[in-house]
């Protein structure tokens, strides 16, 4: 049975099944990537949740294994050569996990390096930008006298489902009939923004009906409708 205790991080929240990833996490859009990841892959692995309200985030427990206090992160008891891997960022974590289990990522050297591409195309520009509309509409910059910065984030926002529904023509998911890690990495934060944000109107939402139409494929596949709630709210 693998030994956790050498991690600090074991000692706030400890493994009851040792043997198995061990995930850290919260549902958010970050957070369920890792999650809808593992529930389509099938990889066993025990979740701990990790709660803003308490800021267990800024523990320091949690910090000896995330020194950027975000989540997701995990170990992996079975890692590279047979050792525990401590891994953070969802980005990282996704690449991972595909290259562990051999799923989610094309065998084909260049259509692995386009998953990559829109990989990045998320981390880089839809999950910060989509983040900070969303502190600006939804959350304390709402009461922000001057609009012009939410405003700016509203048209980037915008730019960047312009560049997805004209990508999705005629394309099941990002990388067309192969579904990968990128759809699991943008598509989770295309749902917040219209959902849980509720800016679904000042982005025209209605205008973008290649991307709407793979947002209800993806939350219709029964390991993405468990990994959305994996750590359970």
């Amino acid at each position: 049975m693998p030994d956790l205790s050498a991690f600090p991080i074991s000692r706030k929240w400890p493994a009851r099944h040792p043997d198995r990833l061990q995930l850290y996490s919260l549902p958010t859009p970050n957070g369920v990537k890792v999650s809808i990841a593992l529930e389509e892959i099938g990889l066993p692995y025990e979740v701990h949740k990790v709660a803003f309200d308490t800021n267990d985030q800024m523990s320091p427990e949690f910090i000896s294994l995330n020194p950027n206090n975000k989540i997701p992160a995990i170990i992996d008891p079975d890692g590279p050569g047979g050792k525990p891997l401590a891994l953070f960022e969802s980005g990282a974590i996704l690449v991972y996990l595909a290259d562990k289990t051999g799923q989610l990522m094309p065998k084909d050297a260049a259509r692995r390096y386009e998953t990559l591409q829109w990989l990045m195309f998320q981390m880089g520009g839809i999950g910060p930008m989509f983040g900070q509309l969303g502190f600006f509409h939804k959350f304390a910059g709402k009461d922000y006298e001057d609009k012009r910065p939410r405003d700016r984030y509203v048209a980037e926002s915008t730019r960047l489902l312009g560049v997805l529904e004209k990508h999705l023509a005629g394309k099941q998911w990002m990388l067309g009939d192969e579904y990968t890690i990128a759809d699991i990495a943008i598509f989770p934060w295309v749902r917040n923004l219209v959902g849980f944000y509720g800016a679904a109107e000042l982005v025209g939402w209605q205008n973008f009906p290649q991307t709407r139409r793979v947002v209800e494929a993806f939350a219709a596949r029964p390991a993405v409708a468990r990994g959305l709630n994996i750590p359970p709210r």
